[in-house]
């Protein structure tokens, strides 16, 4: 049946307004297609480019290298190696256990190293790079190289790691590198990128992290091409980042070398000072221990040898050792007493072997006492009871200005771990302290280093180098940074007078060279190197009245911890000072039997700059020190150089 034409013309028309909607919304979608392809292909395109690139191009921070630490000498104390690494990143790698299964299968990597490697990954972002194992060889290298298609994320590098060749001579003073920590992280507020590099270390005691800004140096960029599997095909462009700068040190390795072989068997600590410009020759704490161990990863093995140890080797004795300085101390009350005025250096004061105070009886060292004796006898023989006197008539307040003055009590800048302080007790600190009231026992105990005053090794070399020069020298530990020197200022004068300092270098003279001193027998018979100084004895222990009474035991009798501190200092040559000497020995018995023989050798290499000569050694002795320095050459390590040595 034929439609009519009204209805024809109706479905034409709403034929036309649908196709007319359909046609104007494809219209509307194609406008906004055409808008966003322009958006993204004009407004958008470096957007997108960057992000085209990042598809094939990665960018990879080059870690600076390290600067260097010499001696003064120009000797390599602490320098870089080649290190052959391998590393992950897991957002390249997939599936992390089955590509560290197949890595572990190419160069038998212990099971424990692998679940450290899994830990670490999952503990970093996806992208950061984790050091699996390091210190490969070229054979292991090849072999991850040559299966790179099935090892996806998988990396081997190679970069420089630290290395200290001279091993245990300075482990104290340069301290070592460690890997970088969440803690060391958190403790910037804008960390260096740098420090989230895989196998990137930090200095973590000693010269290295105290001049970890200086040795540092900062990063480089690189860009290399990688394909869909994360291999690298080529390397784009490179941009080397500005090394650390080298650190020249005040030290001298073959002082320091004879040093620790002299001391070896002993804990002791040895400073050698130049008593001019405070330059710190040697700095030694005995034993000590390889500081590759800690740069390379300690095993829990060793690390709980080292801590075991009775002679503590981990601790640095010459700087962070703080000892009862016993007879050392008695330069400073000489000192303080001839500046007050308090006493004239001709009077004499009777020893008897004893003083009584206040209902309590203080003994000298010499039982039957020294009889009367003026003040450079009494520094020569080291007698406790005119100390005791002096003390008395001092007080604690002048002594501590003294000792204070020389030095003592005071924590010196140095770039060096934990240096302490040590302590010049006064009224006010025992009370707060221990919440008692200052007695005259203590101002007498004080008066010969003992009862709660302690000084370091450090400060006892610079108390000797002010007595030495007249001077408030300072030590100094670091000689360049990078290449530039650093300046040395003009100490000033400690403004002593000169007659009480005659005083009481007289009888430093007459310490080493009377044949009453206490250090005759460790004298140096040289014209030219003659020595000057004191020996120091201080108790571990109190010795009780049953004790004294008993008759006291011989020192080597005791057990080694119940044994007396041995402490000496010295000055030479006498008439034209160049160095100071501080020697301690943990348990040493005697500082004339003990800590005197060590500083008489080390003052004589230091002055000769090599073995003393036998000459230089009183004639009895010869034979016995021909015997000794035969035996110190055969410990001691071949003299380094890299061609720079210079005085």
């Amino acid at each position: 049946m034929k439609r009519p034409p009204r209805d024809i013309a109706l479905s034409s028309r709403r034929i036309n307004r649908r196709a007319a909607i359909l046609g104007g919304l494809m219209g509307a979608g194609m406008l906004m297609l055409a808008g966003r392809m322009r958006q993204i292909q004009v407004d958008q395109t470096d957007q997108f480019r960057l992000l085209a690139e990042e598809n094939r191009i990665n960018i990879r921070l080059i870690p600076p290298v390290r600067g260097l630490i010499h001696d003064r000498n120009g000797t390599v104390l602490a320098g870089n190696e080649q290190n052959y690494r391998v590393v992950i990143v897991r957002e390249d790698a997939g599936d992390v256990d089955l590509v560290l299964a197949r890595l572990a299968r190419l160069i038998d990597l212990p099971a424990e190293i692998v679940d450290r490697a899994r830990r670490e990954v999952f503990r970093h972002r996806p992208f950061v790079p984790v050091t699996i194992a390091e210190r490969l060889d070229w054979e292991q290298v090849a072999r991850i190289a040559s299966n790179a298609p099935s090892l996806p994320g998988i990396t081997p590098e190679v970069g420089l790691s630290r290395n200290y060749p001279l091993e245990e001579d300075f482990s104290h003073v340069i301290g070592y590198v460690g890997a970088v920590s969440e803690r060391d992280l958190d403790a910037q507020e804008v960390p260096d990128p740098v420090l989230q590099l895989p196998g990137f270390q930090i200095g973590r005691i000693g010269v290295e992290r105290q001049m970890e800004h200086a040795l540092r140096g900062s990063a480089g960029t690189k860009r290399t091409e990688v394909n869909a599997v994360g291999r690298v095909m080529r390397e784009l462009d490179r941009r080397e980042g500005t090394p650390g700068r080298n650190v020249q040190l005040t030290v001298d390795h073959r002082l320091q070398n004879f040093i620790h072989a002299r001391l070896a068997g002993e804990s002791a600590a040895v400073i050698v000072m130049d008593v001019e410009t405070g330059d710190l020759r040697a700095i030694a704490s005995s034993p000590s221990y390889d500081p590759n161990l800690f740069a390379r990863g300690i095993s829990s093995a060793d690390f709980r040898g080292l801590l075991d140890d009775p002679y503590r080797p981990l601790v640095d004795k010459s700087v962070q050792g703080v000892y009862p300085p016993g007879s050392t101390f008695k330069m400073v009350v000489a000192l303080a007493a001839l500046e007050a005025g308090l006493v004239v250096p001709e009077e004499r004061v009777f020893c008897p072997g004893h003083m009584d105070v206040s209902g309590r009886r203080f003994h000298c060292w010499r039982r039957g006492g020294h009889g009367r004796l003026n003040m450079v006898s009494a520094l020569s023989e080291s007698c406790d009871v005119y100390f005791y006197d002096m003390a008395q008539r001092v007080g604690i307040e002048r002594i501590n200005a003294m000792s204070e003055r020389l030095g003592l009590g005071v924590r010196h800048a140095l770039p060096m771990s934990a240096v302490a302080a040590g302590l010049n007790p006064t009224r006010e600190w025992k009370q707060a302290r221990r919440g008692e009231p200052w007695q005259v026992g203590d101002t007498i105990n004080a008066a010969i280093g003992q009862g709660f005053v302690l000084n370091s090794p450090l400060q006892l070399a610079v108390m000797t180098a002010r007595l030495a020069s007249g001077k408030a020298v300072v030590p100094r530990l670091v000689r360049a940074v990078g290449g530039v020197e650093e300046p040395v200022a003009e100490a000033p004068s400690l403004g002593l007078d000169a007659r009480a300092l005659a005083i009481v270098r007289q009888g430093m003279v007459e310490c080493t060279n009377h044949q009453r001193g206490t250090a005759w027998s460790s004298r140096i018979v040289e014209a030219s190197a003659r020595m000057s100084g004191k020996t120091g004895t201080s108790q571990v222990f109190t010795i009780t009245a049953a004790e004294r009474a008993a008759g006291l035991r011989r020192q080597q009798d005791l057990p080694w911890n119940r044994r007396n501190h041995a402490l000496f200092v010295a000055y030479a040559p006498i008439e034209a000072p160049r160095y100071a000497v501080a020697v301690v020995i943990e348990h040493g018995g005697g500082g004339s039997s003990a800590a005197a023989p060590v500083g008489r050798d080390v003052m004589l290499h230091a002055l000769h700059g090599g073995m003393p000569p036998l000459s230089a050694y009183p004639e009895p002795q010869r034979n016995r020190i021909e015997t000794q320095q035969r035996d110190l050459l055969g410990r001691m390590r071949p003299p380094q150089t890299d061609g720079r040595d210079r005085a």
